[in-house]
């Protein structure tokens, strides 16, 4: 957690109560949860804030008392002036404080070495100017009807019952990204997709031939002018599209940032049913390149 304070940026240490130690905010995984979702939940239950992730900070590994090996994965995410306002923190039996300090302070406090060690991957990001990001997630359709099971156009086919539910698990995995604007292919399979995300944050799911399948077998699409108004914007958006367009989205993200090495986007682009990758770009300036690059899926 980090907020800007004048010319300065602080981060959030937290003092939990009965291990008495200065820590990162961090928690558990409760059944069927994924990591991202987790990280905001847990994020609002320790701090009472309300927040979207920015980039990983990567994983870190330590042996806990009972012998086991413990695996904790971060983000970076930035407290708006509207979260800070809004947070509903109160000292209690898990957490008894909060500080929000400069990184000097911050690693001079914190108990692990481990907590040190992220903090320090985000302030690497930060002297890169890329601590303030947004992202663009590309997002496959979830699992639809086939074919040859169909009469119909193409565009036309439904999700099947299975594709149904992983539209509606996805939901709480793309919404701890805080997506602003939802884009899907015109194709009745992606906007089924995304109608529970939707409906979930309650923003309006806009249509567009220009990712379409269709649309890109025919003449291309118009996959560039998309991203390259998408970036313009610099507001997290999704947006879901088919197997063959994945990787002509991620290709037109890397030419627009001037991203040079593009072979990290290879995985990126392979996604199965409801799987997402999400890209982050800086805020200020997202021709500095991908900032970071992860991959989801439902857990359905």
């Amino acid at each position: 957690m980090w907020r800007r304070a004048g010319d300065d940026v602080q981060v959030l240490v937290i003092h939990r109560t009965q291990h008495k130690d200065f820590s990162l905010p961090k928690g558990k995984l409760d059944p069927g949860e994924t990591l991202p979702q987790a990280a905001v939940r847990e994020v609002l239950e320790e701090t009472g804030l309300r927040v979207a992730l920015g980039t990983p900070l990567g994983a870190v590994e330590y042996p806990i008392p009972s012998g086991r090996t413990k695996e904790v994965h971060y983000w970076a995410a930035e407290a708006t002036k509207k979260a800070i306002a809004a947070s509903t923190f109160v000292p209690n039996k898990e957490v008894d404080g909060l500080d929000w300090l400069p990184i000097p302070a911050a690693r001079a406090l914190l108990t692990y070495a481990s907590d040190i060690d992220v903090l320090q991957l985000f302030a690497d990001q930060l002297a890169r100017g890329v601590e303030r990001t947004f992202a663009l997630v590309v997002l496959r359709h979830g699992k639809a009807v086939q074919p040859f099971e169909w009469d119909d156009s193409d565009s036309s086919r439904p999700l099947k019952p299975r594709g149904r539910r992983q539209a509606r698990a996805i939901v709480p995995t793309l919404s701890a990204f805080g997506p602003r604007v939802l884009i899907s292919s015109s194709a009745v399979r992606c906007i089924e997709t995304l109608e529970p995300t939707a409906e979930a944050l309650g923003l309006p799911l806009e249509t567009t031939d220009g990712i379409s399948q269709d649309a890109y077998e025919e003449h291309g699409g118009s996959v560039r002018k998309i991203v390259e108004k998408r970036i313009e914007r610099r507001k997290t958006a999704v947006l879901c599209s088919h197997s063959p367009v994945l990787p002509e989205i991620l290709h037109e993200i890397a030419v627009a940032t001037k991203t040079h090495s593009a072979l990290r986007l290879t995985r990126a682009g392979m996604l199965s049913p409801a799987e997402f990758t999400v890209v982050h770009l800086s805020v200020d300036e997202p021709k500095l390149g991908i900032a970071a690059i992860e991959t989801h899926s439902s857990k359905e």
